[in-house]
């Protein structure tokens, strides 16, 4: 189909959008939340900087020289001179660093919000204000001026015994609307004849079904699909045209592919996440816990009044074991995520006890999933 065929039919695909609506699988979801357009994309920003104003929470400048040489060198720009044999003894002033992301088609003159740490022994930045500080980009351009007074949601107090009690933390915070965008980043949105979309999660069946539901829509062969992750689209040039064209776009509602059966094990927190594609062959699992308690104590035995013997000390240990009956549970064939959850609950094992019993599983080849252990 000719490009300008496309362009005409986008009417017409609008209204069978709005009257499919009623008949879209429960499960369908919106191509904008599926995918992202190739080359639409953020950019992260970095400056260093001073925040000045503190309330005697600074950088300690005998162990953050670099705060010094900031001040000289901001202080010398001014006309003023300090001399070299003098070492300031500032509390006020922190140095930090500020960070930004600069949102696609930013223009010259749009305000973005910033983010403050602190990268010296400052105790809090409540209250202090940032100075001018150019924010950079990976090519070193300067991108936007960051300048405004903190917002800081941390708090810190510390008494001269050196007890301190802190909430959140007071070493970072934001300055809302508080970098000016001075140059736009250069993208190539409009330079080719089509858009490539990119699966958030890459999936060979979402991606197929994807490239059917915009061929249906707007004629075949107006996309193709390239790997798992990209879906190349025909699309006009024209960029008032364009902006139209991907409206139309992300409106489609298709069915994603269904996500593949993984347990995920958070070894660190003891959480485990089950997809619910995840199947046991059958298998029979008993778990029963061993504990050991082990105490110790001294015995003292004392002497006879009026002999020569001595206090003697003798330690003595009480070794308990105990172990539950162990009670066993049997995995019918192709059993559910429901089913699965149920038996583990009426033995009542813990978290650390169903990581174990599943990576028995896994090792007995009777779980049908990746199990993924971060």
């Amino acid at each position: 189909m000719k490009l300008t065929k496309v362009l005409a039919t986008l009417t017409m695909a609008a209204m069978f959008a709005a009257s499919a609506m009623f008949s879209v699988p429960a499960r369908a979801e919106r191509v904008k939340d599926l995918a992202s357009v190739a080359g639409v994309r953020g950019n992260q920003l970095v400056g260093y900087g001073l925040v000045v104003g503190l309330d005697g929470t600074g950088d300690q400048t005998s162990q953050a020289p670099f705060t010094i040489q900031s001040i000289r060198n901001m202080l010398a720009k001014f006309g003023v001179t300090i001399p070299a044999n003098v070492n300031p003894q500032l509390k006020n002033v922190a140095a930090v660093t500020v960070r930004a992301d600069l949102p696609p088609f930013s223009k010259p003159g749009q305000t973005i919000d910033i983010t403050v740490d602190s990268i010296g022994n400052a105790t809090s930045l409540r209250g202090g204000s940032l100075l001018m500080t150019p924010l950079r980009g990976i090519d070193g351009e300067v991108y936007a001026i960051g300048q405004g007074s903190l917002v800081v949601s941390g708090f810190g107090v510390q008494g001269k015994d050196g007890s301190r009690i802190s909430v959140n933390v007071p070493s970072s915070g934001r300055v809302p609307n508080g970098a000016t965008v001075e140059r736009a980043v250069p993208n190539n949105f409009a330079s080719e004849p089509y858009v490539t979309l990119n699966l958030n999660t890459p999936d060979f069946t979402t991606a197929a079904r994807l490239t059917d539901g915009i061929n249906q829509m707007l004629g075949p062969d107006t996309a193709r699909a390239i790997d798992a992750v990209s879906v190349r689209v025909q699309a006009p040039t024209d960029p008032s045209q364009r902006i139209a064209y991907l409206s139309t776009l992300e409106a489609i509602e298709i069915q994603p592919g269904e996500a593949p059966a993984r347990v995920i094990v958070n070894s660190r927190t003891g959480t485990v996440v089950i997809g619910s594609a995840v199947r046991v062959t059958p298998a029979a699992v008993a778990h029963g816990s061993l504990s050991v308690t082990i105490t110790e104590r001294n015995d003292v035995s004392q002497p006879n009044p009026f002999s020569d013997g001595q206090t003697v000390v003798t330690p003595r240990s009480d070794i308990q074991v105990e172990q539950p009956e162990a009670r066993m549970f049997v995995f019918n064939a192709g059993v559910n995520l429901d089913e699965i959850v149920r038996a583990v609950n009426q033995v009542g094992a813990a978290p650390g006890d169903l990581v174990a019993i599943l990576e028995a599983l896994k090792e007995a080849g009777a779980l049908r999933a990746e199990l993924i252990v971060i």
